[in-house]
């Protein structure tokens, strides 16, 4: 639970979630605090002591060995991302939750999809479930399908009390800003170009791609072949991850 509108969206959504689903699970928002400076996470804590969804708020100097990490005129995020994932998924083992939920959205998926594409060369977006490569875990977006526009809305009208990020935020040139900020424009000539996109990733033609060996691994999997996920499956250049089943975002 990191304090952003989507982890607020997103365990707001699994806690009623609860009363309606044919079924049994059990939710715990976990916090990360990362030691950065100027950092407040005292309405988040009130936030969640009066929400009524267990939760715990862990204490962790990330800030200070992603710093060291990152060379000069390099990005955070990825190292941010890897401790940060560490930390979550002992706390996971820990409390015996077997799913991760994260608060991902449609426009994070979009987002990583042009970045891969244009930064990595490859064709991937975000799963919307994966099995940790130790299968300790699925990990799991339930969010995955729902536009910003819609979780900002819902943030906005559920006055949670949101958290900035002094560690990404204080960055200028990220490649996601720039990702983002190129689908704005694209959006201005087409009302539909997110949707579109989404549609595109439910409608894949593998026969039209390049990838010699795409087939033969879906014919293998088909056929009882470990699946082609796992957490190399993220892909991102800047992962973004946001909500314990954990919430983070």
């Amino acid at each position: 639970m990191s304090g952003g509108k989507d982890s607020y969206t997103l365990l707001d959504l699994l806690w009623r979630a609860r009363e309606r689903v044919p079924f049994r699970f059990d939710l715990i928002a976990v916090h990360l605090d990362q030691r950065q400076p100027g950092y407040d996470g005292a309405p988040l804590a009130g936030w969640l002591a009066g929400f009524g969804a267990p939760y715990e708020i862990l204490s962790e100097d990330t800030y200070s060995i992603v710093k060291e990490l990152t060379a000069e005129g390099g990005t955070y995020c990825a190292p941010c991302s890897r401790l940060r994932r560490g930390i979550l998924y002992s706390a996971a083992a820990r409390l015996g939750c077997n799913k991760i939920a994260l608060g991902h959205h449609r426009d994070d998926s979009l987002e990583t999809l042009l970045m891969n594409l244009f930064y990595s060369g490859r064709l991937q977006a975000m799963p919307a479930v994966y099995t940790t490569d130790d299968g300790r875990f699925r990990v799991i977006r339930p969010l995955i399908e729902c536009g910003e526009d819609e979780i900002a809305e819902y943030a906005r009208e559920r006055a949670f009390p949101i958290l900035p990020c002094n560690l990404c935020g204080s960055q200028d040139g990220l490649k996601r800003a720039e990702t983002k900020a190129l689908l704005a424009r694209l959006e201005e000539g087409n009302p539909m170009l997110r949707d579109m996109m989404l549609a595109a990733l439910k409608n894949v033609r593998p026969t039209h791609l390049l990838d010699r060996g795409l087939l033969a691994r879906l014919a293998a999997e088909g056929a009882g072949a470990a699946p082609l996920s796992g957490e190399a499956a993220e892909g991102a250049l800047e992962p973004s991850p946001h909500a314990l089943v954990q919430i983070e975002g």
